[in-house]
């Protein structure tokens, strides 16, 4: 029995913390829409796919000292603007977004020791260099990722250049499953009568 008192600790510790990152997402993720409600702009929503464009670059840049942050402010989506963000393509790829008509989206990392919530959205909220892009009313959509003391925001328009839409090649899939069910059907329909 004594045994298995360590182990416990342990799971519990292991899933506990991807929660405490969530947290403090979500407390970041709310400070900043209550910021753009301040601006009389409307709040942004979770995009998923900027999401998981924020979580793949945090994880990317996650070793990388703090003060190398503005090697990667502010980087585009599309590839223009400042590229030095590792394996970006890759990450775009992953995130099945749709490089070809993505040109909107920004991808906006700061990096706070322990990743304090109260002061990772003050260096969004206070700072010109990432607030420009905050009280930006072409901006509808964002995604929250982040690891060690990295905290990545994505952010998204509602226009078609900015809407994070699904790859080419997700489309094809959909089309191509949506028709070999369609054809399955059509055989069992006629196989039946």
């Amino acid at each position: 029995m004594e045994l298995l008192k360590p182990s416990l600790f342990l799971l519990l510790l292991v899933f506990s913390i991807p929660v405490l990152c969530n947290d403090k997402e979500d407390s970041v993720f709310k400070g900043i829409n209550s910021y753009r409600q301040t601006q009389t702009l409307s709040p942004l929503t979770e995009v998923s796919k900027a999401k998981c464009l924020a979580d793949e670059v945090a994880e990317d840049i996650e070793k990388t000292p703090c003060e190398s942050v503005n090697k990667y402010y502010p980087s585009t989506v599309s590839g223009g603007g400042n590229v030095n963000i590792p394996n970006l393509s890759k990450h775009i790829e992953k995130c099945h977004i749709n490089i070809s008509t993505t040109s909107d989206g920004v991808i906006l990392p700061v990096c706070v020791a322990k990743l304090e919530p109260t002061i990772v959205l003050s260096n969004y909220t206070h700072s010109d260099r990432y607030a420009q892009f905050l009280n930006n009313s072409k901006y509808t959509g964002a995604g929250l990722g982040s690891e060690d003391d990295w905290m990545v925001l994505v952010l998204t328009t509602n226009t078609a250049s900015g809407s994070f839409s699904a790859s080419s090649a997700v489309h094809a899939n959909v089309a191509s499953v949506g028709l070999l069910l369609f054809a399955f059907l059509f055989v069992l329909i006629n196989y039946f009568d």
